[in-house]
């Protein structure tokens, strides 16, 4: 499974360009949608079977490996730096290395998971792949950055709730192996928006409260009117631009997008589920990845989850989480029930 932080919705927007600033973004857009669907097709066999919920044995500490791809869509490239050795001086690979170790730190403090799988995967990453690649992506067995064309983006590993969200669809990979279409795909890119934000805030050690609850922020460059990729706080207004258009994502089942594009939706959908999040995390203040992040955690690995999981049923699972860690009618489980009734996602 090929799972990109660039919805294709936007690379569309930007492979339509003609206006002459545009036409290297317009090229590299049309590659870059190329690309995923030649990779999705390569790469189409099962996810790893789910793994158990149980807690690891003490998690050992990230194994990182960083290559330079050096411009060309060849995995995994030059290797450039080693676990424990000293920084490269590039400031994509050394941004790598950082983001890859913040994520094992919030599963391995937080959750107590060794790794993506649980078991101390080794965390590989390749920088600089391709020409103007205007996209970063988990490949099902390691993370890939593209410098971004320069016009619309910036370099991916600028972002790290960007690095976060990619391995977040490792885990989930492992773990309750979600599908990626329709609602069990936008739950899927919810679960990475979700610990994408929560690496962000346990390395910041940001409250909820003092979060931004973006995805993406800082990846667009000076010419363009948005502050991130989306926002979970408030779905649908993480930017408004005349090249990309104004943020599609809607916060409740109210406006729900029924759409055969993007796999049924799964990055616009995904609105729904981050807004549900986001309310429980501001209903109970203090660290979003305390009881928050324990509730969702909790969902993702508890083995009840269907790969075709529709809101719903997450939805009814989260409740029963939170009442499994924090008891019935507690202010945990109450925020839950408000936070699905704030979408209007029936449980």
């Amino acid at each position: 499974m090929i799972c990109s932080i660039v919805p294709p919705y936007l690379l569309r927007r930007l492979a339509a360009q003609d206006e002459p600033r545009l036409r290297a973004v317009a090229v590299a857009a049309k590659e870059s949608l190329l690309h995923i669907k030649e990779l999705q097709a390569v790469r189409s066999a099962p996810a790893p079977a789910a793994r158990p919920a149980a807690r690891q044995a003490r998690p050992g500490g990230p194994h990182r490996t960083i290559y330079d791809a050096q411009g060309v869509e060849q995995l995994p490239g030059k290797l450039v730096r080693k676990e424990g050795a000293a920084a490269t001086g590039d400031v994509a690979a050394d941004e790598a290395y950082e983001g890859l170790g913040s994520t094992y730190s919030l599963y391995a403090d937080v959750f107590g998971r060794d790794s993506i799988d649980g078991a101390g995967l080794p965390l590989d990453a390749t920088v600089h792949y391709g020409r103007l690649y205007d996209n970063a992506f988990w490949d099902g067995q390691q993370m890939v950055f593209g410098d971004g064309d320069g016009e619309v983006f910036q370099r991916f590993t600028k972002s790290l709730s960007v690095i976060g969200h990619e391995l977040a669809h490792g885990v989930t990979q492992f773990t309750a192996g979600l599908a990626y279409r329709n609602q069990a795909g936008a739950l899927n890119e919810s679960m990475s928006d979700v610990f994408g934000v929560l690496v962000e805030q346990y390395f910041k050690k940001q409250s909820a409260s003092e979060a931004n609850w973006l995805i993406g922020e800082g990846l667009f460059t000076n010419h363009v009117q948005g502050v991130a990729l989306r926002s979970m706080k408030a779905p649908g207004t993480a930017y408004d631009d005349d090249v990309l258009g104004k943020d599609p994502q809607p916060d409740s089942m109210d406006t729900y997008v029924r759409t055969s594009a993007d796999n049924g939706g799964v990055h616009i959908n995904s609105g729904i589920p981050n807004k549900a999040f986001y309310v429980v995390a501001s209903e109970l203040g203090g660290n979003a990845w305390e009881a928050p992040g324990q509730i969702w955690y909790g969902t993702l690995t508890s083995g009840t989850l269907p790969p075709a999981c529709t809101f719903g049923k997450f939805a009814r699972t989260t409740l029963a989480t939170a009442e499994e860690l924090f008891g019935a009618g507690s202010a945990e489980h109450d925020a839950v029930r408000k936070a699905w009734d704030t979408v209007k996602v029936r449980v």
